[in-house]
């Protein structure tokens, strides 16, 4: 995932340049908009997706978690995941149960 997510980034932030290089260039505004669209959407959404899906812990957190019943299979490792949580701030921690049991 990592590569993809670079790519895509850098994808982003270079489609983001020409589209800035394009109107000094004096380039159609349609050209203009279409590539700051397509970077914008690439780096944003690079962004979110790095903020939205949380790496999974490789042990149980201290105090102050507490273990939900929640378990899953990760579907994009395959990983057994049990979800903690916190409850002052309702913050969600996700443990790798494979690595945790190591």
């Amino acid at each position: 995932m990592l590569v993809v997510r670079v790519v895509f980034g850098a994808i982003g932030i270079i489609t983001l340049i020409g589209a800035g290089v394009a109107t000094f260039a004096g380039a159609p505004l349609p050209v203009i908009l279409g590539s700051a669209g397509v970077g914008l959407a690439l780096t944003i959404g690079v962004i979110f997706e790095r903020v939205h899906y949380k790496l999974l812990a490789p042990r149980a957190p201290g105090p102050g978690w507490i273990a939900t019943e929640e378990r899953f299979v990760d579907p994009t490792t395959g990983k057994r995941v049990q979800v903690h949580i916190r409850p002052e701030t309702g913050e969600r921690l996700y443990v790798d149960l494979d690595a945790a049991s190591r």
